[in-house]
C-alpha cells in the first residue's frame, strides 16, 4: 500500500512538472479566461476527454507505434500547422474577445480538445514519460490504472482552473488594451510553439 501511495505521489509531481510548463493549452486557457470564470475547468475537461483514451491506448500498445520517427514527424508537422492557425485565430480575434467577454460552454471545452489533440509536444510526453508511468502503474495491477489517470487529470484541472479563475478575477483591473495584449501574447505563444513543432518535424522527416 505504501509503495502504491508513493507511486501516485510521484505521478502527481511528474504530472505537475508537465502541466506547469507553458504550452498551447496554457495559452488558450489565458485567452478564454477573459471570457469565462470556469473556462479553465472546461478546457481541462476537453483535455481529459483526449487524454483518457490516450492512456488506454498506450496501455494497449500505442507507445510502440509512437516511437517511429516518421510517425512522430508527421504528427508534429500536421499538429504544428493546425496550432499555427489556431494561434493566429486567437491573435486575430483579440478585439472581439475583449468586447464580447462572453463565451459558450462548448467553445472552451472544444478549445481544450483541439489544443490537446493537435499538440505534438503533449503526444511526445505521453509516448515517453507518460508511457513509462503507465507501464509502472500496471505493475501494481489493472486496478491502479484508473487511479493513475485520476491523479494526473486532477493536476490538469487544478492548474487550468487556477489560471482561468485568476485571469477572470483580475481582468477588471486591466484596461481594454492590456486585455488585447495578453490575448495577443497567448496567440503568439501558441504560434511560437507550433513553429518549433514544425521545425522539429521537418528535421525528423528530411
Amino acid at each position: 500500500m505504501d509503495s502504491a501511495l508513493l507511486f501516485l505521489g510521484s505521478v502527481a509531481v511528474i504530472s505537475l512538472s508537465g502541466v506547469l510548463m507553458p504550452g498551447p493549452v496554457f495559452a488558450m486557457t489565458i485567452a478564454c479566461g477573459f471570457q469565462d470564470r470556469w473556462s479553465g475547468w472546461k478546457i481541462a475537461l476537453g483535455h481529459s476527454i483526449v487524454e483518457v483514451p490516450t492512456i488506454v491506448a498506450i496501455f494497449l500498445g500505442l507507445s510502440v507505434f509512437l516511437k517511429n520517427d516518421m510517425v512522430l514527424g508527421a504528427i508534429g508537422l500536421l499538429g504544428g500547422v493546425i496550432l499555427i492557425y489556431m494561434g493566429y485565430d486567437v491573435f486575430r480575434t483579440r478585439k472581439e474577445v475583449v468586447a464580447s467577454c462572453s463565451t459558450k460552454t462548448q467553445s472552451a471545452f472544444w478549445a481544450g480538445v483541439t489544443t490537446t489533440a493537435f499538440n505534438p509536444g503533449w503526444l511526445l510526453w505521453w509516448a515517453t514519460v507518460g508511457a513509462a508511468l503507465t507501464a509502472t502503474a500496471v505493475t501494481f495491477g489493472w486496478w491502479m490504472l484508473p487511479f493513475f489517470a485520476l491523479v494526473h487529470i486532477t493536476c490538469d484541472f487544478l492548474w487550468e482552473g487556477f489560471v482561468g479563475m485568476t485571469i477572470f478575477g483580475t481582468k477588471g483591473k486591466w484596461s481594454s488594451i492590456w486585455h488585447q495584449r495578453v490575448i495577443a501574447g497567448s496567440g503568439a505563444l501558441m504560434i511560437v510553439f507550433a513553429i518549433l513543432f514544425v521545425f522539429d518535424a521537418l528535421q525528423t522527416l528530411l
